[in-house]
């Protein structure tokens, strides 16, 4: 995942105490004029250095090569990718910044006097350090955006992938698993009170991902706050095949009517993408006395029996359709 090893980003205080230690060590190394000049190198390089290595450690937010759009819309939705590169390009206008003052002192220590040479090193110090601190409010948003962004799930954008939805309670996690195999493989998003589920599975050496969403895609669209649905607008990016899970039975506290409605407002949304209605629980006698066809599932499927489970997973993998790139031939 693209921000799992993202590194820490140092403080003002942090990296402006480690420039100017480290250059003092080098200032004792040396006598003279040579002292002064080492000095201002090693602190204005250290500075220069660090604050570059912090914005290069970040992928390009501008390109898609580095970013995909599923990823692009959940940082976005958590961090607020503008004001983020806004703060790297702060830090890097410091990174350059350093060293223009680098370049601007040294050729005053070769010259002169001992004193006079370190009268100029002591007003590159503060002006390296005005810098630093300058960029200090951008360090720790670059850093609070880091542990928020290194915690999102592992999910490859590039793999053809099912996303199941539906009202809480009506089989999507035990789907899954049964499916997948993944119990307990899931990560938290920082947005939701629950983990978003994400398993495989693979069929003809082709390896698909399935994703639950809980929290996200549970509910009408009216009742997610403004975050939860930009991270639903990012899983547009995701989804190569919905599958909308119905309880027709009623143990999930929802009547169909409201669950068949959500179906529908999924359906708007990812029209883009085969959107599979599936109708979970068949095995309860409270469903083999009910009209079926009213349900309008494309499916039906007990998860407790593992009745047609085969069947419904076969169907999301050809809506899925997908093809794999086969290497050039000559």
């Amino acid at each position: 995942m693209i921000f799992e090893d993202l590194p820490t980003t140092p403080t003002s205080e942090e990296l402006i105490d480690k420039a100017f230690s480290r250059a003092a060590r080098a200032g004792k190394a040396q006598g003279g004029l040579e002292a002064q000049q080492s000095m201002l190198q090693t602190a204005s390089n250290i500075i220069s250095d660090n604050l570059e290595n912090v914005v290069t450690a970040w992928p390009d937010f501008a390109y898609e090569d580095d970013v995909h759009p599923f990823y692009y819309e959940l940082a976005d939705a958590i961090v607020d990718v503008d004001e983020l590169r806004q703060s790297l390009s702060e830090v890097m206008w410091a990174s350059r910044k350093a060293r223009e003052i680098h370049e601007e002192y040294q050729p005053r220590l070769r010259k002169t006097d001992v004193d006079t040479a370190r009268k100029h090193r002591k007003q590159a110090f503060a002006r390296l350090a005005d810098i630093v601190e300058q960029v200090d409010d951008h360090l720790l948003y670059i850093n609070e955006a880091r542990n928020d962004l290194r915690d999102l799930p592992e999910i490859d954008p590039e793999e053809p992938t099912i996303v199941v939805a539906g009202y809480p309670n009506v089989g999507k996690s035990s789907f899954v698993n049964g499916v997948t195999r993944a119990r307990g493989e899931t990560a938290s998003y920082p947005f939701t009170t629950r983990g978003i589920g994400v398993g495989h599975f693979e069929h003809e050496h082709i390896r698909y991902q399935l994703v639950d969403t809980p929290g996200l895609l549970d509910r009408p669209p009216a009742e997610r706050n403004e975050i939860e649905s930009q991270a639903v607008s990012a899983i547009e990016h995701l989804a190569d095949c919905m599958l909308v899970m119905v309880d027709p039975s009623g143990e999930c506290g929802y009547p169909i009517e409201s669950q068949l409605e959500l179906r529908d407002s999924i359906a708007a949304q990812f029209e883009e993408v085969p959107v599979l209605t599936v109708a979970n629980k068949i095995d309860r006698e409270e469903v083999w006395n009910s009209d079926v066809e009213e349900m309008d599932a494309d499916y039906t499927m007990s998860i407790e029996t593992d009745e047609n489970v085969e069947t419904v997973l076969e169907a999301t993998i050809e809506a899925v359709d997908h093809e794999p790139e086969l290497p050039f031939e000559e």
